[in-house]
């Protein structure tokens, strides 16, 4: 919000889509901005990150035990919900996408495509103007109107579907790259410089895909 003797500003309303790191991202980038924010995931674990950054969580709640285990996830990514978890979640996605200014959707599911979260009745609801940034946009899109490396206008809404946004910042996408590749790195190479593997550490047991002539992730995207 924007106080000055001319009048007020009114500040930002941002809905973020999918809690991970790009989305947990975009809610404290849109805080510092001074930005309202809601924000939905179907893990409930994130619940307590979003709300610690100032966003309020966009709670759908669980009805079966089958939902209920597919939120809980792998790896930081959520696994397909059932259609009825779907339906329910649209429908609260739809209320307050109406009433943002920007929806970011960052929803994604290893080894398939990315789940449809804005429906095209939803964006013809929004307000003229607003803008959607899909980062899904390479694996399939959160929204059906998303156009892959375009940036296209439906319903009087912006929508950007950049497909590789790290080369648009080619320099501190490589440093940060870079940098895990080091730390991951540092999981397997001792302090003498040779290969070890610590099975107890969780990124590297995740990581590890096959030993000795034996495939010990047969579930692997």
């Amino acid at each position: 919000m924007l106080m000055t003797a001319a009048g007020t500003v009114k500040a930002a309303r941002v809905l973020v889509l999918g809690a991970g790191v790009a989305g947990l991202q975009a809610i404290a980038t849109a805080k510092r901005l001074g930005a309202v924010i809601e924000a939905s995931d179907v893990r409930p674990a994130v619940k307590e990150q979003i709300e610690s950054l100032g966003a309020k969580f966009v709670d759908v709640p669980f009805e079966t035990d089958e939902e209920r285990e597919c939120a809980e996830g792998v790896g930081g990514y959520a696994r397909p919900m059932p259609a009825s978890w779907m339906e329910r979640q649209a429908r609260a996605v739809h209320e307050r996408a109406r009433q943002a200014d920007i929806v970011i959707t960052t929803a994604l599911i290893p080894g398939r495509k990315a789940p449809t979260l804005l429906h095209e009745a939803t964006v013809a609801e929004m307000k003229p103007g607003s803008v959607v940034i899909d980062l899904a946009a390479a694996h399939g899109g959160n929204c059906p109107l998303t156009e892959v490396d375009q940036v296209v206008v439906r319903h009087g809404v912006t929508l950007v579907g950049h497909g590789n946004l790290p080369a648009l910042v080619p320099a501190d996408a490589s440093a940060l790259y870079a940098r895990n590749l080091l730390d991951f790195l540092k999981l397997v190479i001792d302090g003498e410089g040779k290969f070890h593997l610590n099975r107890e550490d969780d990124i590297v047991a995740a990581c590890l895909m096959c030993e000795g002539g034996q495939l010990l992730r047969r579930n692997a995207a």
